[in-house]
């Protein structure tokens, strides 16, 4: 989140000081994918709600210099400037050679993973965001993110696997309830339901603080990551962690957690 107290650490020191600490590791990734956690435009076009947020397109770069491959758009604040900031968000990101996930402007186009490919490897990275959002009406046709409940992602889930067997499929979800820090029993019905459809890894945030990791049958679930860049005061919310899969061409997945 690069708005509030994180906008005046970035016009005192620069965007790119906010990952020094960091840049080596995402460098190292054949991608890194980002939660984006506000609208990267310069259009003040504010929806009501409580917590509005917007940071300068031109920090894209910042983002993509420091390794930044990937962002996630499917959550609660990118769309705080309504939809217009919302397609600005998608261009600046693409003019900054950053892939936005979870975007379209028709449910089917929102829906569809983004794929990455390296020698025989194939990864598809799904991006959706679970709950209602806030004075927010998702419609077809028009510019929005991905809003499938689990039920219905599973079932995307599902179809696409059965067209592309060995693909592996890492499922990037806003979900749960914020400073909890344990998933919700609701949680983990749908990660088993998205892993009986196909999925290999969910990984997931949104309640501000960090939640278990847990591994099932060669998968993974990290049900939050918890605040990467974020100016949240509580102490809790100053933890997180990376996830770091290593995919093989033998479908087999390594699983390093980066505290």
């Amino acid at each position: 989140m690069l708005d509030r107290g994180v906008r005046r650490q970035i016009e005192r020191y620069g965007v790119d000081n906010l990952f020094l600490p960091y840049r080596k590791v995402f460098r190292q990734a054949d991608a890194t994918v980002i939660n984006l956690e506000c609208p990267l435009t310069s259009k003040q076009t504010p929806i009501n709600k409580q917590f509005i947020f917007r940071a300068d397109p031109v920090w894209a770069e910042g983002l993509r210099q420091s390794g930044i491959t990937h962002a996630a758009m499917a959550n609660n604040h990118t769309n705080d400037q309504g939809r217009a900031g919302l397609v600005d968000t998608y261009q600046n990101l693409l003019k900054a050679d950053i892939t936005p996930l979870g975007y379209g402007t028709t449910f089917r186009h929102q829906s569809e993973p983004v794929i990455i490919n390296k020698g025989a490897i194939n990864a598809a990275l799904f991006n959706a965001v679970t709950f209602p959002l806030e004075n927010w009406h998702p419609v077809d046709g028009r510019p929005g993110i991905c809003q499938l409940s689990p039920a219905q992602l599973s079932k995307t889930v599902r179809d696409f696997k059965e067209k592309h067997p060995g693909c592996f499929i890492i499922v990037i979800l806003h979900w749960g309830v914020e400073y909890m820090e344990s998933p919700t029993l609701l949680q983990r019905k749908e990660a088993l339901m998205l892993f009986n459809a196909g999925a290999d890894a969910i990984i997931g945030h949104h309640p501000h603080v960090l939640q278990p990791v847990e591994r099932i049958g060669g998968k993974v679930v990290a049900y939050s990551l918890g605040n990467f860049i974020f100016d949240n005061p509580k102490p809790k919310t100053k933890e997180k962690m990376m996830i770091r899969l290593l995919l093989t061409d033998h479908h087999r997945m390594l699983v390093e957690e980066i505290r």
